[in-house]
């Protein structure tokens, strides 16, 4: 995977590039795992904005990805290995022996042709996925269930992944990308590996209509607005806002407490990505 630039033809061209797209090997999805994609444009079912600047954007299809990998025991090849334009990474079209397809995110080092399988006895390389008790300590893991049989809600974009560092009874301890130490059931499935499409973060878009393409419309300063409308707005000339950052509802933006009192996952976190003040 590698970063593409262009000759400075125009003003958006001069700053920005492109990945090339090199591990892509199919262009068209599979039809039988696409889905009708609603946009919201950041509204709730009242049709007022609940998530600021959003909207627009090219229109998508959603790929169903196979986050429980619980086809235990049934091999799969992989055939293809496809763009996903709802997530950062790349996905991977299995088909399993059986007949069924399914896609999964695609972890670095998986090829084309290769043969992956889930469950217990699966050899510990990219692309299997099993139980956090079947997995060796220190490998690399990626898409990490946080309850048995619900899928993988952690490390899903690209180029992430996260470190098995220990097993104590039934919970393993993961490191995790943010630097947060998190207890997990060992009943958990995780897939093995990095996800691929690490050069994500180095991709600049260049100009704005890059950014309306996905779907962001313009973020506005709130120091910029007028006090009905922010409040941090207002002012004679420019000003710094005069209290502590914050959004339109008042809701602190750096280093205010935003996490329900009581939740139920804090007893599972060792040491959190945050220290303290």
């Amino acid at each position: 995977m590698g970063i593409r630039k262009y000759k400075p033809t125009s003003a958006g061209r001069r700053h920005g590039n492109v990945l090339d797209y090199v591990e892509i090997t199919k262009s068209k999805p599979e039809k039988s795992l696409l889905r009708p994609l609603k946009k919201t444009g950041g509204r709730n079912n009242h049709g007022r904005i609940t998530a600021r600047h959003r909207g627009g954007g090219h229109k998508r299809m959603y790929r169903v990805i196979d986050f429980k990998r619980n086809k235990d025991g049934v091999p799969a090849t992989v055939h293809s290995i496809e763009y996903d334009p709802n997530r950062s990474c790349f996905i991977a079209l299995l088909h399993y022996a059986d007949g069924a397809k399914a896609y999964i995110l695609a972890p670095i080092g998986l090829q084309v042709g290769q043969t992956i399988v889930s469950g217990q006895g699966a050899e510990p390389t990219a692309g299997n996925a099993m139980k956090l008790e079947d997995i060796p300590v220190g490998l690399q893991i990626h898409n990490i269930e946080l309850m048995p049989g619900k899928g993988g809600q952690l490390c899903r974009s690209a180029g992430c992944s996260a470190q098995l560092q220990a097993r104590e009874g039934k919970y393993a301890v993961v490191l995790l990308p943010s630097g947060e130490l998190r207890r997990v059931h060992v009943t958990c499935r995780a897939t093995i590996g990095r996800l691929g499409n690490t050069d994500h973060q180095n991709v600049k878009l260049g100009k704005a209509g890059r950014k309306r393409h996905l779907g962001r419309r313009p973020h506005v300063r709130g120091t910029a607005m007028n006090p009905v409308d922010h409040p941090m707005g207002g002012g004679e000339g420019r000003t710094a806002g005069g209290r502590h950052p914050c959004s339109p509802t008042a809701v602190l933006a750096k280093g205010g407490r935003t996490r329900r009192r009581n939740h139920p996952t804090d007893a599972f976190i060792i040491r959190r990505r945050k220290k303290r003040k």
